[in-house]
């Protein structure tokens, strides 16, 4: 299962080479916007990182929900804090969000197996 962890985040590593090497000026300052908005700042980035996943599961965007699992994973959440998070997204998302859901979870399993090796 840890393989889809491996596989995630070397595609996206790719991907996003790729699109940075075109050197678009939009899609770069985009991504420096995405950035920045996670650091540290009012809100600490463990806040910031739960808040990225409750509206990445609500907007139903597998990639992104990876992204913030693997950085709340990073930053210590546990699983507890995540999950309970991702129960508020389905709560305000609908059923419709569950099979999100149902996948964040997997990723999640695969990350917790990727520290313990």
């Amino acid at each position: 299962m840890a393989d889809i962890v491996e596989e995630f985040n070397e595609y996206r590593q790719k991907m996003n080479d790729k699109l940075l090497a075109d050197n678009n000026k939009i899609i770069k300052r985009i991504f420096n916007l995405d950035t920045n908005a996670y650091m540290e700042g009012a809100l600490d980035v463990k806040t910031k990182e739960l808040l990225g996943l409750v509206a990445s599961a609500v907007l139903r965007c597998d990639d992104c929900i990876k992204y913030h699992l693997e950085t709340c994973h990073k930053e210590g959440l546990n699983k507890e804090q995540v999950m309970e998070a991702l129960s508020i997204a389905t709560l305000v998302g609908g059923t419709i969000v569950i099979p999100h859901l149902r996948r964040a979870y997997e990723f999640w399993e695969a990350l917790e197996d990727n520290s313990k090796a």
